[in-house]
């Protein structure tokens, strides 16, 4: 990077930080500490939440699979505005009511002690393995950026992540939020718009909408009734309801945000702040993901976005393989972007016939071009069979690095980073404060002073850090990072939803019925994950959190209906 984007990024991340170690300088105490002051306003509590789930994984992943598949994805936030109401109406007002630090308070005292420390830690296994995923996703950036090797970069990041936690507790992650939010909405605008401007001089917006629409990438809503399709109207309204229901009503890392806020109403406003605004910003970020991908059919995309690989092909026995499915490669670029500009012309003043044929000859060049980057993926696997080839994620990094002005590298660095530092920072706040409240505080030492139970709290900080840390590692194992993140909770938040629903819809059904039908929901869970994992059946993992969630409900019933006929039988 240029040193004007150097300073740009250290300036903007360092000002951040100073301001939440600022703000928070007289935090003294363990409530201070795990629950702040609660004296938020609503658009903080707002744009912090949206921030919490906006990692750096979105603003990295979200671009490179629009790149790749087009706005399909945009589906999964539709259920986001109806659970956002929902949360306002049912659960906010329990919360408040019963005046708890964590959401799983209240679980004891509707069923017993073992239901809410079974539900506690569901919540710590998913929510340390995110965490893991997030902390991967800025070292990539840095790793292609320097050169460093990946796992030292990981570790390089997250540490940095830890000393920011640990030194500010909750209120530190939620004053820090606005800021980060406000630099992540206008890096991303800027992004968009240099995108628009850097297209050739004769393409228009209108073009843009065309080359993209023929490819079938602005396809937003799919109607098709397909439990193997990841991302259609049904996953998103049902699947996607039931996981933002589970994300933001039940996950300490979202609770923990809103119960900071000055009331029930501006808590209330908050998250609706969230539910209108989330998903405009992720059009935002998918339709960068657009425009990147318009922007490579006029200028020559690189065979490879991985710049790494690419190194270790280059320096191997199999570098001339590489060089000539590259020089093909840029022959078939060359004859596309002709065909790209003959399309945009056909479908402004040609015949039928003409845009038919420019389209079948534009997307026939774009599967070549797919098939020969496949190509040097094999090529770069002979090289190193322990490389990953999954590029997407590399795509709008690629851009930036190389298209955008000096400054702006500077400004969607930090984006990114800011993004890393406000999800990250969220997660082991509130893995921390779970662990300390939910298990250490109400089950291990029971009567400490509030000193030791601060120091606990920054102590188990650090060691989630490392947890998620050790997660980070295997974080590549997963085809795209914002899908790996929406998985991993997929995996645990139907049965930690369906926990939930016993307890506030179905009051005759008590603890050991929801804990028994709670434990052989999540195994049910976890096997039909496994199944799809390994080809068995072919399930979108979205359609997880509704499955668990009315297991947990049909096995506590059952379990609950089969204890009150042995009761009356007695």
């Amino acid at each position: 990077m240029h040193p004007i984007d150097w300073a740009i990024m250290i300036a903007v991340l360092t000002a951040i930080v100073l301001y939440g170690i600022y703000k928070t300088r007289k935090i003294n105490s363990m409530k201070s500490y795990l629950r702040g002051d609660r004296d938020l306003p609503w658009w903080t509590i707002g744009l912090s939440v949206m921030a919490t789930q906006a990692s750096a994984v979105t603003f990295l992943s979200t671009p490179g699979q629009a790149f790749e598949e087009g706005m399909g994805f945009a589906q999964f936030y539709f259920g986001m505005p109806i659970a956002m109401v929902l949360l306002c109406i049912f659960v906010l007002p329990i919360y408040y009511k019963l005046n708890v630090y964590t959401a799983y308070e209240y679980l004891e005292g509707r069923f017993d002690l073992k239901t809410r420390t079974l539900t506690a830690i569901l919540f710590l296994i998913q929510r340390g393995m995110a965490a893991g995923i997030t902390i991967y996703a800025p070292a990539i950036i840095l790793s292609s950026i320097m050169g460093w090797s990946l796992y030292i970069t990981i570790i390089f990041i997250g540490f940095i992540v830890i000393f920011y936690t640990v030194s500010g507790g909750t209120k530190a992650v939620s004053v820090t939020q606005k800021q980060q939010m406000i630099v992540i909405l206008t890096g991303m605008v800027a992004a968009a718009l240099i995108l628009i401007y850097k297209l050739p001089a004769n393409i228009s917006f209108d073009d843009v909408l065309e080359v993209a629409g023929k490819t079938g990438r602005l396809e937003v809503i799919n109607f098709d009734f397909d439990l193997n399709n990841k991302y259609t109207i049904w996953t998103g309204m049902l699947g996607g309801v039931f996981l933002f229901l589970s994300y933001f009503g039940t996950d300490q890392s979202q609770v923990q945000r809103y119960l900071s806020g000055k009331s029930l109403a501006q808590s209330r406003l908050g998250l609706l702040f969230n539910g209108i605004f989330k998903v405009p910003m992720q059009f935002l970020v998918l339709f960068t993901g657009i425009l990147v991908f318009v922007f490579f059919q006029f200028e020559k995309p690189p065979l490879h976005f991985n710049e790494a690989n690419v190194r270790i092909v280059e320096s191997s026995e199999y570098a001339e393989d590489y060089a000539a499915i590259e020089d093909i490669y840029n022959q078939v670029h060359a004859e596309k972007e002709v065909a790209a500009f003959v399309l945009t012309d056909a479908v402004e003043s040609g015949t039928e016939e003409e845009i038919t044929a420019a389209e079948q000859k534009f997307n026939g060049l774009l599967l070549t071009q797919k098939q020969l980057q496949n190509a040097a993926k094999e090529v770069i696997l002979k090289a190193d069979n322990s490389l990953e080839t999954r590029d997407t994620d590399y795509v709008f990094i690629t851009f930036i690095m190389n298209y955008l002005p000096v400054g702006m590298v500077g400004l969607l660095i930090a984006v990114i980073f800011s993004a890393a530092m406000s999800s990250t920072s969220s997660e082991l706040n509130a893995l921390a404060t779970t662990s300390v409240i939910d298990l250490y505080k109400r089950s291990v030492a029971t009567d400490k002073s509030d000193k030791h139970y601060l120091f606990a709290s920054k102590f188990l900080t650090i060691v989630w850090g490392l947890i998620a840390l050790f997660f980070a590692v295997f974080a590549s194992l997963f085809d795209n990072l914002i899908e790996a993140v929406n998985i991993v909770g997929s995996v645990f938040y139907g049965s930690i939803l369906g926990i939930f629903v016993v307890a506030f819809f179905f009051k005759k059904i008590g603890g050991t019925a929801v804990f028994i039908g709670a434990v052989i929901a999540e195994i049910l869970v976890i096997t039909l994950f496994l199944m799809d994992r390994f080809e068995v059946i072919d399930l979108a993992y979205l359609w997880l959190n509704f499955i668990g969630c009315l297991l947990v409900i049909f096995f506590a019933s059952l379990v609950h209906a089969g204890t009150e006929t042995e009761f009356r039988r007695s």
